[in-house]
């Protein structure tokens, strides 16, 4: 059975994330997502046990796929789910450069591999920092987010 972690702040978790995941559901066999808290970032819109809320309900469909949250290393995470490899999207090279870097300091420090997804050219342009400000000023975001996360995001600029 081959784990992977696919770490992310999903503030919120969008079509993009949801793509990378049911293609890592098709690949693996046991998916882990993980809503990251991130001392770097400052507060999110939504907490991080709202984050993780959204995304299990996002994966519902996906027998293969679970949840959970976190605040700490990505790599004791994946240490902690048994994780075979670590899972990250990539949209553009500009995400390559900074996600290659945390890829090797994470092998380096645990010798955990991680694997890179590219997505779809349709979801390439999503952005959770995007949703949230198009959100924020009544902007339709439904045809970009999950359900539970328009409606999630329709509560919370309401």
């Amino acid at each position: 059975m081959t784990r992977v972690l696919y770490p992310g702040s999903f503030d919120p978790i969008h079509n993009g994330h949801l793509e990378l995941i049911e293609v890592a559901s098709s690949l693996f066999d046991d998916v882990v997502v993980a809503s990251i808290g991130n001392p770097q970032k400052t507060t999110g819109l939504f907490s991080l046990a709202e984050r993780g809320e959204m995304i299990a309900e996002s994966v519902a469909h996906l027998a293969n796929v679970r949840a959970t949250t976190y605040s700490s290393l990505v790599v004791d995470l994946a240490r902690e789910v048994e994780a075979d490899f670590i899972v990250k999207g990539l949209r553009a090279v500009s995400d390559f450069e900074s996600e290659l870097q945390q890829s090797q300091m994470n092998f380096a420090i645990s010798g955990v591999h991680t694997m890179f997804i590219p997505s779809a050219t349709e979801h390439s342009f999503v952005a959770s920092k995007w949703i949230r400000e198009i959100a924020r000023f009544g902007g339709n975001v439904s045809s970009m987010v999950p359900a539970p996360v328009a409606t999630r995001l329709k509560e919370a600029f309401s």
